[in-house]
């Protein structure tokens, strides 16, 4: 090889705060599709259900929520039966919840191969969100079943114009699963006992968040603790899905704004800590 000649590709330590580098993970496209396919096929391989898995949890969940917060606390869900009530907010809250724990633990799951190959480790967390969405769609077609089952039963149904926004609801919560997961995958490199308090962490957050109960009662029935409901991202997720597919729930302009703004932010903050363990996090685990 002469001097003149250059190098294919050449890797070089990350500078910048932001780097997200679209051509490379790209290049790489064939790993993440690989990773995606992998996560899919895989996760359920070896158990007695498979894929039903993907149907049995959220039906058990949003029956459970019926039973206990309806049915015992009489929690009320307006015209909108309980249980379709249940199933939309749980079917909104497992993606992001999924999106949250597959890349909390990025670092120390993949320490192996990071520590023998390059390749953006970005990808990791990236082909957790969108495999994913794979989860989400089965669950979504659930939602959909149901949907129509009370609609041909004669309950009152009907989505509104909001339905338009699906798509940057689906990209919000997977902005604000991705950036609160690097992050945290990012400080478990040092502080291992993180990694058991995520788990508990999300089921407390799920109850802030107004899966199994709707936005107006905390406001009724606490209002001095309505704002820590109110002001966290994830309510106005859960209500703005629920608005738009059933046309209840709570929706204003200024808290979708609000929502799409911290989803933005948290993921770049989520990025510059990962890019900056990304240089050193195999000395730590």
């Amino acid at each position: 090889m002469t001097e003149n000649n250059d190098w294919l590709y050449e890797i070089t330590p990350k500078r910048k705060l932001i780097d997200l580098n679209f051509k490379e993970i790209w290049r790489y496209r064939d790993l993440l599709i690989l990773f995606v396919k992998r996560d899919i096929v895989t996760v359920y391989k070896q158990t007695i259900l498979g894929p039903l898995w993907y149907f049995i949890q959220p039906l058990f969940t949003s029956i459970i929520f019926t039973l206990v917060f309806n049915n015992i606390a009489s929690i009320p869900t307006g015209n909108v039966p309980s249980f379709l009530f249940n199933l939309t907010g749980i079917t909104a809250w497992n993606y992001f919840n999924q999106c949250l724990s597959g890349t909390s633990n990025t670092f120390t799951a993949n320490a192996g191969i990071f520590g023998k190959v390059y390749f953006p480790r970005v990808i990791m967390p990236l082909k957790t969100v969108i495999s994913n969405l794979f989860k989400f769609g089965i669950q979504l077609l659930i939602l959909i079943i149901f949907y129509f089952y009370f609609l041909f039963n004669g309950v009152e149904l009907s989505p509104n114009s909001n339905l338009l926004l699906f798509p940057v609801y689906v990209l919000m919560m997977a902005l604000l699963g991705l950036g609160a997961g690097m992050t945290i995958s990012a400080l478990t490199t040092k502080y291992r006992d993180l990694t058991v308090l995520v788990g508990f962490a999300t089921t407390l957050l799920m109850y802030i968040s107004a899966v199994p109960y709707p936005l107006s009662e905390v406001s009724e029935k606490m209002p001095d603790w309505a704002w820590l409901v109110k002001y966290n991202p994830l309510t106005q997720i859960i209500e703005g899905f629920r608005y738009m597919v059933l046309d209840t729930g709570t929706f204003t302009w200024p808290g979708f704004l609000y929502t799409l703004v911290v989803s933005i932010v948290l993921f770049l903050l989520g990025l510059i800590i990962f890019n900056r363990t990304e240089k050193n996090f195999i000395d730590t685990v």
